[in-house]
């Protein structure tokens, strides 16, 4: 017995216990649906709405049908919609039920009165197939909404389905176009194990091999076992590891709940997931919340828009339609309708103006989603179908009722198969699937910020009828990257090869991966990823970048480049040099060293050698015919006829000794001059050789044009190597004829014997040309021609120097060596040079006293802090001695240097103490203090060895800690492109942890360590001074040496490095304090290029002017001041320490004294007292203020606290911490 609830209003009372579980909408002819519906109430699941779209979409289309005049004249749709469930066991329980009537009862009836003609099933394929399946027996049409379906095909098998969804034939391409978009060409693949998954990886690979994009991986999974499959290591490293930064994901809608499940437990943050999400992917919020971590891209079929479907969706409720069980109960789980122990609506209870539109979006949408479309869609085309059917059918097999008769569902089938034409929604709908229109494709991002948003966003689209390259369109502004990146992810194997590179493919790695190697010196490429590089012609160069083809430059050796005019300098002072050397043996002539070494023979090779300089000069400038026969042939006669002449002169001396030997047959030689012919001989020898050569092959014009990179080299060509050997062979062989005879003659007896000098300039001349030869061969282009040249001036300057230098200082310096009387007895003399050092006093520390005082008075004039309360000042002087080092500190404890623990002073009225800017210094004076709870306060740079509380419990640091020291420094080097630097450090805590620091900032930058030297201040001086850190430092290819020591060591340092004189080095350092307080200690500016970082601070208004007005007279009481006035303005006479301030300047001021020995602007550690100040003031305003009973010191200027209640005030004070002082 049928029992049907009808609701007129939302008034009474409704139970979903006694309601037919679908929902019914009557008309002649009725379209039934099966729809995934989990509206499941009560249960374990949140409910969630989105499907029932389908029915609304549903409902929409035959309510506009059924309003159409020209449409079914006479004819009305309803429909009959139940729940299909995804569960073997339950899936065929509603289809049985609307066949049969009955759900155990297959093939009988009870339904005598179904006007159903046709079934909607989806959006899953498998649903729809298994449906198909049972409905095929009966030829009932059989319409799917979801996504296309290879599976669903075989029209062999499912005969009576019509598949809605177009093919997805652009999906490939649509996908390539946006990595393409994107710069993405390595990506990862994760596919459903069906045949949707294998066509789309066939058409994806082929798409992506045209346009060179690579699989990183490729994984393809079932729904049955993705969820533990993707669970297991092997695949979690796969594609979490994996450099690809981007999925890609297809499969049917059951995988895809699947794969996002697993990779949401997987949380594999920035990855970007490009899917073929055509459903409502935020079907259930559980399964997603990838709008942050995985960033995903969806392609969705486009769709027009369907107009006054949102105004319908507002206008629904109940009772409406009283026969719609799932409108039902989604109202009575979304409005409170009911008490949650029973399933019956009181609808009294619900809100009367309640709509879907109050509904949160992740829960019901109200706008039109894609299949909500296709359903839409898929009515019109039923509906014309069954139109045309009606219009041209003539005899028809009808069940009777009151509104006519109703043809049945078998017959529908000849009107779908060529059915085409335009819905209400300007569509056009197509059933032949070879006819159907390429799908065009919307682009969706998921906005999940703030979190839970999840919010679709169309961000581009794509048209496959659109003109090639403007078919991807894309808003990237829109597209919501991970939370808290802007940036697109990058997502290559490996970067694009600019211009000047070439790719070289990496073995056993896909196409996309490739290191990028440069080009060859004379190749290019000049776009961007080139498989090969291009050859430049030989009149053409490549650039440094590679990328572009110049024309070379002619080039030579001329007058105005630097090594052509050094070397034209060069040969014109030799030349000079020589000229004087002659005018000196001309003036001198008549002295017996001249005479006595064949004064002609002299006059000879000092013209010869003044040619032989200026000879080079025909070497340079720009080379003709003319000038390349003249180099080599004059190079050889002049240098012949010099060294002939230096021959001759050894023969002389060796004829001069043996000649006078008596009864020497060889003494009619030195009478008759033989000696004399040796010149001309031996010229006439070599201008024989020079005359064949010329004769033969003689020198040309030449050009090179592959020794020197983007010059084309204009230089003379010997012509004939072998003639140029010879005449330098020649040559070599007069040299070493002069060397044997004069190496002979060394020891001959004589007062003016030269053979020595004649020795040694051969040696020296021999050495040269042998060094010549190999240099020669191995240079190309100009420098061949600058070592020629070179190697006649060296070789030439060698005559001269050897020769005529010791004779030129005997005839100018020595004259009583000019004659051939000398005398046996020497007398020396010594100077004693006496010099006074004196060190220039640098009074840079007094400006700590000064910002002391200038704090102090600030806030004495201060009618706020410490009302009717002064604060006073006493200043010592503390020696880094370790004997010294606490003198001062006891007289001030205790009166008296050595009675410690016995004070004197009874009205000692110091409630803090400041010490500075030495850390060794805070460390020994805050033990001392720390005893007596006294607080100190140090100004330095902070100091780690000073953070142990438990050691200084007393102790405040006012400097804050150099964290981001080391991101400073490696910035620095990153900006003047350095990545190869030294380090040079003190071996103590500070620097320990700013080296860890440092290289694992370097490491970072790729920033790499030339060296590391670690040294303490004890042994520093020593240590560097040895040859093994000399040559470590010095003559390492690291121009850039790191220091970070404290302020002790750097003195020691910066004097031994500027001993060593290390040029061209540049220094960072961590310069905490005022560098220039020593000037002795520092002349680096031009030696080592110093950067120094120093800690910032703002400018005090006021300090210059307090400065400027400072003078004994104002602070009668301070020794430092009158001392530094007594030395700097000259109060009083050397002989006298007493200051007589009336003999000073009476206008004097410490503006008047250079920049170096006193600064007239805060520096850095002054401005720390400065602010240490004001910060032990406001810890004992607050501490008057707030403290109720306190233990004072009475004096006649009121109450005054005792150290022990600063140290409390200030530990609670909000100016003041230990740590972040």
């Amino acid at each position: 017995m049928e029992l049907r609830v009808l609701v007129s209003s939302l008034a009474g009372t409704s139970c979903f216990s006694t309601m037919k579980h679908r929902a019914h909408m009557d008309g002649d002819v009725t379209i039934a649906g099966f729809f995934p519906l989990n509206t499941l109430g009560k249960d374990e699941y949140t409910p969630i709405f989105k499907n029932y779209q389908f029915v609304l979409a549903l409902v929409f289309a035959i309510e506009e049908i059924n309003k159409n005049p020209v449409l079914l004249h006479n004819m009305t749709l309803g429909l009959d919609i139940y729940n299909v469930e995804f569960r073997a066991w339950t899936l065929f329980k509603n289809p049985f039920i609307w066949l049969f009537g009955k759900y155990k009862i297959p093939n009988y009836s009870c339904m005598r009165d179904r006007r159903s003609m046709a079934v909607l099933t989806g959006p899953s394929g498998i649903t729809s197939d298994q449906i198909g399946t049972l409905l095929g027996l009966y030829r009932f049409p059989q319409f799917t909404f979801g996504p296309f379906d290879h599976a669903l095909r075989d029209h062999n098998k499912l005969p009576a389905l019509y598949q809605m969804a177009p093919k997805d034939t652009s999906i490939a391409t649509a996908i390539v176009s946006l990595l393409l978009h994107f710069n993405w060409n390595w990506v990862g693949l994760l596919a459903s194990q069906d045949e949707n998954g294998s066509w789309f990886l066939a058409e994806l690979e082929e798409e992506m091999a045209k346009n060179r994009v690579c699989a990183a991986y490729e994984l393809v999974v079932s729904s049955q076992s993705i969820s533990h499959f993707l669970r297991v290591m092997a695949a979690y490293n796969k594609i979490n590891n994996s450099s690809a930064s981007v999925l890609i994901i297809y499969g049917d809608k059951d995988s895809v709940i699947f794969i996002v499940l697993s990779l949401e437990q997987m949380l594999m943050q920035g990855k970007v997931c490009v899917m073929n999400l055509q459903w409502d992917f935020t079907m259930k919020t559980r399964y997603f919340v990838l709008g942050s971590l995985h960033v995903p891209l969806i392609f969705t079929h486009h769709h027009v828009d369907v107009s006054g479907f949102t105004d319908f969706v507002k206008a629904v409720n109940p009772s409406k339609y009283p026969e719609d069980i799932f409108l039902a109960r989604l109202w009575y789980l979304s409005f409170n309708c009911s008490d949650a122990e029973s399933d019956c609506v009181t609808w009294d209870n619900c809100p009367h103006e309640a709509s879907l539109d109050w509904l949160p979006g992740h829960i019901f949408d109200m706008t039109m989603s894609g299949y909500s479309y296709t359903i839409y869609k898929t009515v019109y085309a039923l509906a014309e179908a069954l139109h045309e059917m009606l219009l041209l059918q003539t005899e028809v097999y009808t069940m009777g009722n009151r509104k006519g008769g109703v043809p049945s569902p078998a017959q529908l089938h000849l009107f779908l198969k060529n059915n085409q034409f335009y819905n209400a929604a300007g569509d056009q709908v197509i059933w032949d699937e070879k006819s159907k229109l390429e799908p065009e494709y919307d682009i969706l991002n998921i906005w999940n910020f703030p979190e839970g948003l999840e919010l679709a966003v169309k961000v581009g689209e794509f048209s496959p009828y659109a003109v090639h390259g403007n078919q991807l369109s894309l808003s990237e502004d829109l597209v919501e990257w991970a939370i808290g990146t802007t940036e697109t992810p990058n997502s290559i194997c490996s970067e694009s090869c600019g211009p000047g590179f070439r790719k070289s493919r990496q073995e056993r790695k896909a196409t996309c991966c490739f290191d990028c190697t440069p080009c060859l010196e004379k190749e290019i490429a000049n776009i961007s990823d080139m498989e090969q590089c291009l050859k430049c012609p030989d009149h053409q160069y490549a650039n440094t970048e590679r990328n572009q083809c110049l024309l070379k430059a002619a080039s030579f050796l001329a007058f105005g480049d630097p090594l052509g005019m050094a070397l034209a300098c060069m040969a014109l002072c030799f030349s000079m040099l020589t000229v004087v050397v002659l005018g000196v043996f001309v003036k001198y002539k008549d002295s017996a060293i001249v005479k006595a070494n064949n004064r002609t023979l002299s006059y000879i090779l000092l013209i010869s050698l003044i040619f032989c300089f200026l000879c080079s000069l025909l070497f340079l400038g720009h080379p003709n015919t003319v000038t390349c026969i003249l180099q080599q042939i004059t190079f050889g006669v002049v240098f012949t006829v010099a060294v002939s002449t230096v021959l001759a002169k050894t023969v002389t001396v060796v004829l001069a000794f043996k000649a006078t030997s008596p009864g020497r047959r060889m003494r009619w030689l030195m009478v008759s001059g033989a000696a004399n012919f040796i010149i001309p001989i031996c010229t006439l020898i070599q201008v024989t050789l020079c005359g064949l050569w010329l004769g033969t092959s003689p020198p040309f014009v030449d050009t090179d044009a592959h020794s020197e990179h983007g010059h084309i080299i204009i230089l003379c060509n010997k012509g004939s190597i072998t003639a140029f050997y010879c005449v330098l062979g020649y040559l070599g062989f007069l040299a070493l004829a002069s060397f044997t005879v004069a190496f002979l003659a060394r020891n001959l007896p004589d007062t003016f014997n030269e053979a020595k000098f004649l020795t040694f300039s051969m040696l020296v001349f021999c050495s040269v040309w042998l060094t010549f030869l190999p240099v020669y061969h191995s240079a190309k282009g100009k420098v061949m021609v600058a070592v020629e040249i070179f190697s006649i001036l060296v070789s030439s300057a060698g005559l001269l120097g050897c020769i005529f230098v010791p004779k030129c200082y005997n005839i100018l310096l020595m004259p009583n060596k000019n004659s051939p009387y000398r005398f046996r007895d020497k007398r020396h003399s010594r100077r004693n040079m006496h010099s006074h050092d004196k060190t220039q006093r640098i009074f840079k520390n007094y400006q700590f006293v000064l910002a002391l005082a200038f704090a102090i008075e600030e806030i004495n004039k201060n009618p706020v802090l410490l009302h009717n309360m002064t604060l006073g000042l006493d200043i010592y002087d503390v020696e880094f001695r370790a004997w010294t080092l606490f003198k001062n500190p006891f007289i001030w404890l205790f009166e008296k240097y050595k009675i410690p623990n016995y004070s004197c002073m009874r009205d000692r009225r110091s409630t803090a103490v400041l010490i500075g800017p030495s850390g060794i210094t805070s460390d020994q004076i805050g033990t001392l203090l720390g005893l007596y709870r006294f607080p100190q306060f140090t100004f330095g740079p902070f100091d780690h060895a000073l953070s142990d509380h438990n050691k200084f419990s007393a102790l405040y640091q006012m400097v804050p800690q150099d964290t981001s020291m080391a991101i400073a420094i490696v910035s620095l080097l990153l900006h003047f492109n350095w990545n190869w630097v030294g380090l040079l450090t003190s071996q103590d805590e500070n620097v320990s942890w700013f080296l860890a620091e440092l290289e694992e900032e370097m490491a970072k930058n790729r920033v790499c360590v030339a060296y590391e030297l670690v040294v303490s201040c004890q042994y520093i001086s020593h240590f560097l001074r040895v040859m093994a850190a000399y040559i470590k430092i010095n003559n390492s290819s690291a121009s850039v040496l790191i220091i970070y020591v404290d302020k002790d060591s750097l003195i020691i340092i910066m004097m031994t490095l500027e001993q060593m004189l290390m040029q061209g080095k540049v220094c960072v350092m961590n310069l905490q304090w005022d560098f220039t307080m020593k000037t002795r200690y520092f002349v680096l500016g031009l030696l080592h290029v110093p950067l120094i970082f120093t800690h910032h601070h703002v400018d005090v208004s006021g300090f210059t002017d307090f400065v400027k007005v400072v003078n004994p007279s104002k602070y009668p009481e301070d020794i430092f001041l009158a001392r530094l006035w007594y030395l700097s303005f000259n109060c009083s006479d050397a002989e006298s320490d007493s200051v007589t301030l009336d003999n000073c300047p009476h206008d004097a001021s410490l503006d008047w004294l250079l920049g170096h020995i006193f600064d007239m602007t805060m520096s850095g550690y002054s401005y720390n007292i400065y602010k240490t100040v004001y910060a032990v003031v406001q810890a004992l305003h607050e501490m008057l203020l707030l403290q109720t009973e306190v233990h004072i010191i009475r004096n006649s200027k009121g109450t005054v606290p005792s150290p022990t209640q600063v140290i409390s005030s200030t530990s609670e004070a909000n100016t003041i911490n230990k740590d972040s002082c």
